[in-house]
């Protein structure tokens, strides 16, 4: 496939972007840029202090609960740097609860029988409704939950 073909087949980034409403532009920039507070905070903190990130209190705003699972996916598979679900979650649950809707973070960690490796994983609910993170976190038992 030629270069000219490939770029027909896969559309362009900025393309994408451009296709946007300014609102969803708007929210994937905040998206983006909460992702990387909360790669900061999981980088340079200690466990206890950067769940703290997420668990603001609870303000006053509007947005969309889908709305905003989808802006914080799609920057932290944008972003430069791998985001995993810590980071992921943490941006979710802190722009949620700045808008008023009281998301909670949960933690987990399952052990596989193969390796008997420990693995870990945290997921966002609001309501008891899990809303990033959900497919993952069937085979995880929950340890704590964040407000």
């Amino acid at each position: 496939m030629t270069s000219d073909a490939m770029s027909k087949a896969q559309p362009h980034p900025i393309g994408k972007l451009r296709r946007l409403d300014r609102q969803r532009r708007a929210l994937l920039l905040r998206a983006a840029i909460t992702l990387t507070a909360a790669s900061a905070a999981v980088a340079l903190l200690p466990f206890r202090r950067a769940v703290r990130f997420g668990s603001v209190p609870l303000g006053e705003g509007l947005i969309d609960i889908e709305d905003c699972a989808w802006a914080v996916e799609a920057a932290g598979r944008r972003l430069p740097w791998r985001t995993l679900c810590i980071e992921q979650g943490l941006a979710a649950q802190r722009m949620l609860r700045r808008a008023g809707i009281d998301a909670r973070l949960h933690y987990g960690a399952h052990r596989d029988t193969g390796s008997n490796k420990l693995h870990a994983h945290v997921w966002v609910s609001i309501a008891g409704r899990i809303i990033l993170g959900a497919e993952e976190a069937k085979a995880h038992a929950e340890i704590a939950t964040f407000p």
